[in-house]
């Protein structure tokens, strides 16, 4: 059985949508394993980004707390407290079978000689096992297709402006590609529901679902964290030593970062909101980590500033603490 989501994320079942943000956050930068190189990290930060995705979506954080592990498979329309019903009845009838194989039985007029444990699954789901629609009252009757997987690669640029892919399906009776829109604001490991997309259901009964699961590539400017996004900034020693304002390209637009005065290599100046978008929530955040640089081949004048600096300066880098 998977953990419980709420477990996951270490936070209550009443939790509101900001509380379930902040720990998928502050789980998310712990354990990605660009930061978190441990043997386990990066199957923890699946699980997290799975639980995240299903916490943060209103519906099935709904259909989550109502039907637990079962949420994915059982039929958009079924009503909980009928669902709890099945599940009693069908443990009564596993009590039942077990029974009767040893040999113990119900007795005259009793509950396991009278009543199909799958007749009433049947009555409450309007199929399953026996009684569905097309079932003739013969054989196993029809039975809903297997939610199929797939993964799909995209780049942070369409992580964040959203983006169009045609996927091709193998499985069923032939190869079939899908026109899948990708909403913008996606995170890696997201997963996206395409329903009656999965296998084929016997007889009358639906289709399972096909879910696919983002995959975001690695990119050579940006480091994806969640919703943050990380990038290299380069400045020269006079713009960290005196301060300056930077152009920073974000896959939102050019963005103009602040150096404050004595800054140096490292230091990471956050841009509020110009992370990955969230349409339910907040949108994460850009950080510009400066990176000093110095020329490669530095004119005369160039040697002759640094030389005088050099001569003229008392500071050391080694000193500081």
């Amino acid at each position: 059985m998977a953990r419980d989501f709420y477990e996951v994320l270490g936070v209550a079942r009443e939790a509101d949508a900001a509380e379930i943000q902040r720990a998928y956050r502050r789980l998310a930068r712990q354990n990605h394993p660009d930061v978190n190189k441990s043997a386990e990290a990066e199957e923890r930060f699946k699980e997290i980004a799975e639980a995240y995705d299903v916490l943060s979506d209103p519906e099935l954080r709904r259909r989550y707390d109502a039907f637990g592990d079962d949420f994915r498979r059982v039929p958009p329309d079924t009503d909980p407290a009928a669902w709890r019903r099945a599940q009693t009845y069908a443990d009564a009838g596993a009590g039942a079978r077990g029974r009767r194989s040893s040999g113990a039985g119900f007795g005259s007029g009793g509950f396991g000689e009278d009543v199909d444990i799958e007749d009433l699954l049947g009555g409450i789901f309007g199929g399953g096992r026996r009684g569905g629609p097309g079932w003739d009252g013969w054989g196993p009757g029809p039975v809903a297709g297997s939610d199929h997987e797939a993964e799909v690669e995209i780049s942070v640029e369409e992580a964040y402006h959203g983006t169009e892919r045609s996927v091709t399906i193998s499985g069923g009776p032939g190869p079939r590609t899908l026109d899948v829109t990708i909403p913008p604001g996606v995170v890696d490991g997201q997963r996206i529901r395409l329903r009656g997309q999965g296998g084929q259901g016997s007889g009358s009964a639906a289709a399972g679902d096909l879910y696919l699961v983002v995959r975001i590539a690695d990119h050579p400017r940006y480091r994806v964290e969640g919703r943050d996004l990380h990038a290299l900034v380069p400045i020269a020693p006079w713009e960290a030593a005196l301060g300056a304002s930077v152009s920073v390209d974000t896959p939102g637009g050019t963005a103009t970062v602040k150096v404050p005065a004595g800054s140096s290599s490292h230091r990471r100046l956050r841009l509020k909101g110009r992370g990955l978008p969230s349409r339910r929530g907040t949108p994460g955040d850009f950080y510009a980590e400066l990176q000093i640089r110095v020329p490669d081949a530095p004119t005369d004048d160039e040697r002759r500033l640094f030389e005088e600096l050099a001569r003229v300066s008392g500071f050391d880098p080694r000193s500081r603490r």
